[in-house]
């Protein structure tokens, strides 16, 4: 696939807006595909994956087959394992028989395999994109124009604020921060994290056990009924599969935004072995503690509704939605562990009249990860969690949807899409 030193006058069969690992999968699995020539653009000046969150130990909640290619192309020159090979790791990673990646590592992978890819432009970031006789024009910052007559966009997620936070003033943190701000945190006499999920419980973890050192206060507190394991049986993980999307994807709209909401075990749990080492840790502090409290709280039921910063503290008030109470926690450290959602890039503006929008304002992705008015012009990765459930954001189904969207751009299947793969059935 050929991409870079073309004439301004050059049309692209398509470009890529966003380089996380989904796009970066269809970089790679489109490389040796000479039929297709495209273009992938990314502002930041390098890869970069959650790197607030390369917490020490950390892994993946998937294991090592859902990389950016192996699921479509187990061949791939790009895979994890010939990642491994290259930085002679390979016996290692076999020796230590725990296949989930770790976190750092994962990354690591990911700018191993970028860096071998001819497609690919960092540190350019789209302005605008228009729709001009028949095609896509992309316009950057630096003034340079790409015309292509299809679009992927993988832009990704950006970290969520609550609204009672957004504005406030102080030096609140989003858990995207959390490494290169902890040691500033962890100055502070008191610290609460608010939210749940795998995020929350590993900052948590890791501030409990450095409690002592640093004689901090540390609060949890999350709006959940109670601390939710990631739920990893083998029959619920079936619904990471052709079949289920197509089971989904045919449900009424408004079922489909009902099980959304009710999904959300499903893939922002926590890991079980993390819940059993944090209440283990709790114990060992309690016995070490002596007749002293341990200084920490962990309340569940609470929703965060308002807050205010004054005078270097955090007045947090929560309400306990059981008991149907309100109450305050003062804190000067304050992490939001409240994950990210999608926005629409403003670079789309121009063209929204040839996307689809669903009755929620959300984009309307079909079943072939379209979203404009064609049904075959401009593809979304990830985002999709109401049209496409569980899979959507799921490293393991990122290369399926690339095959899928690579059908699409070719007109012809180069990579096998499988169609059925669950033994169980979800439709009657």
């Amino acid at each position: 696939m050929t991409a870079l030193a073309e004439p301004a006058s050059h049309t692209y069969d398509f470009v890529g807006i966003g380089l996380g690992p989904f796009n970066l999968g269809l970089a790679c699995l489109t490389e040796p595909i000479s039929e297709l020539d495209g273009l992938f653009l990314e502002s930041k000046p390098d890869f970069e994956w959650h790197a607030g969150m390369f917490l020490d130990g950390a892994h993946l909640q998937t294991p090592f087959m859902s990389d950016l290619v192996t699921l479509a192309d187990p061949t791939s020159p790009y895979s994890f394992l010939n990642y491994l090979k290259s930085k002679g790791r390979l016996y290692s990673f076999y020796i230590r028989e725990n296949f989930y990646p770790l976190r750092v590592e994962y990354d690591d992978y990911c700018r191993w395999a970028a860096g071998r890819l001819s497609s690919v432009r960092f540190g350019t970031t789209v302005r605008e994109v228009t729709y001009e006789d028949g095609l896509y024009v992309v316009r950057t910052e630096a003034g340079d124009t790409f015309r292509a007559r299809r679009l992927v966009l993988g832009t990704g997620t950006v970290p969520y604020v609550p609204e009672p936070c957004r504005d406030l003033d102080g030096d609140l943190i989003h858990t995207a921060q959390y490494v290169h701000r902890k040691a500033e945190l962890q100055s502070k006499e008191s610290i609460t994290v608010v939210g749940s999920g795998q995020s929350a419980a590993e900052i948590y973890h890791e501030l409990l056990a450095e409690i002592d050192v640093h004689g901090y206060e540390l609060n949890w507190v999350t709006r959940s009924p109670r601390f939710f394991p990631l739920e990893y049986t083998k029959l619920t993980l079936e619904m990471t599969s052709p079949d289920y999307i197509d089971y989904f994807r045919a449900l009424p709209e408004e079922t489909r935004y009902r099980l959304e909401k009710q999904q959300k075990g499903l893939f922002k749990g926590i890991n079980s072995d993390l819940i059993d080492s944090i209440f283990d840790l709790l114990y060992q502090k309690d016995v070490e503690s002596g007749d002293r409290p341990v200084p920490t709280r962990l309340l569940t039921n609470s929703s965060l509704n308002k807050a205010r910063y004054q005078d270097g503290h955090y007045t947090l008030g929560f309400h306990q939605d059981e008991q149907d109470k309100d109450f305050e926690i003062r804190t000067e450290g304050l992490v939001l562990a409240t994950g990210y959602h999608y926005e629409p890039p403003a670079f789309l503006a121009p063209i929204r009249d040839r996307l689809r929008f669903d009755g929620h304002g959300r984009f309307d992705v079909a079943r072939n990860y379209s979203i404009d008015t064609t049904g075959r012009g401009v593809f979304l990765q990830n985002a999709g969690v109401h049209t496409h459930s569980v899979t959507s954001p799921d490293l393991g189904m990122g290369a399926y949807r690339n095959s899928y969207i690579i059908r699409e751009l070719l007109g012809t299947e180069y990579y096998p899409v499988e169609k059925t793969i669950a033994f169980q059935e979800f439709a009657v």
